[in-house]
């Protein structure tokens, strides 16, 4: 009889990202808890400071063509995204609380234009607005939660958003899952289900995968 833990991804995974479970012995369950749906955007004059706290808000930018002069941004993957469309990333923190106080200790006297998603969090704003800085914001994607009911229980389940584990429990409950977060916004939801969390060391979506690797394997 087959024992290996399993573990189930609220996001389909490349091939690349697969590798790193191959061989590892571990069961593996995928599926896609949300959909993004990027929306038409009206901005085209130059801007002088702009905030993204995701990939999403990049993606849905690239194509309009305004000049952006300074980029802040939450994540290396988000940085890395941004400079490939040749834009100049000034700051950059591992979560949206931390990209706030650092505006707010360097850039207090500008302006700035946050790119979001309809289900974004408030702690970046709420912390600027605190702290009187100007911000305004522009939704430019839409996160849809799609709820998938599982007849089965999982021993890990990786979390890579608060939408995510939205998604997720509005079906079924975490229980005695283990629950990998990509980072402390994504920890933060996932307490409001479970105590049993273990958040990566940096806010990727490989780091959650080798997260969930290490502790089974060395729990075998």
């Amino acid at each position: 009889m087959n024992t290996s833990p399993t573990i189930l991804s609220t996001k389909k995974l490349s091939a690349a990202q697969k590798e790193l479970l191959l061989n590892t012995g571990l069961g593996f369950v995928e599926y896609e808890a949300i959909t993004i749906e990027l929306l038409e955007i009206t901005v085209k004059h130059t801007i002088q400071n702009a905030i993204f706290t995701s990939k999403n808000a990049v993606k849905a930018i690239k194509s309009v063509g305004m000049i952006i002069s300074n980029c802040f941004c939450v994540g290396d993957n988000t940085k890395k995204l941004l400079e490939e469309n040749g834009l100049n990333v000034v700051e950059t923190a591992q979560n949206a609380s931390d990209l706030a106080k650092i505006i707010i200790k360097k850039y207090k006297n500008d302006s700035f234009l946050f790119f979001c998603g309809n289900l974004r969090r408030d702690e970046l704003p709420d912390l600027l607005k605190q702290n009187n800085v100007e911000v305004k914001e522009q939704i430019v994607y839409k996160t849809q939660l799609k709820s998938n009911k599982f007849t089965r229980s999982f021993d890990g389940i990786l979390f890579f958003s608060p939408s995510g584990i939205q998604s997720y429990t509005s079906e079924n409950k975490i229980g005695k899952s283990i629950s990998f977060c990509i980072g402390n916004t994504t920890a933060s939801e996932a307490k409001k289900h479970t105590d049993n969390i273990i958040v990566a060391n940096k806010p990727t979506v490989e780091n959650v995968i080798v997260q969930a690797v290490k502790h089974f394997t060395k729990n075998k």
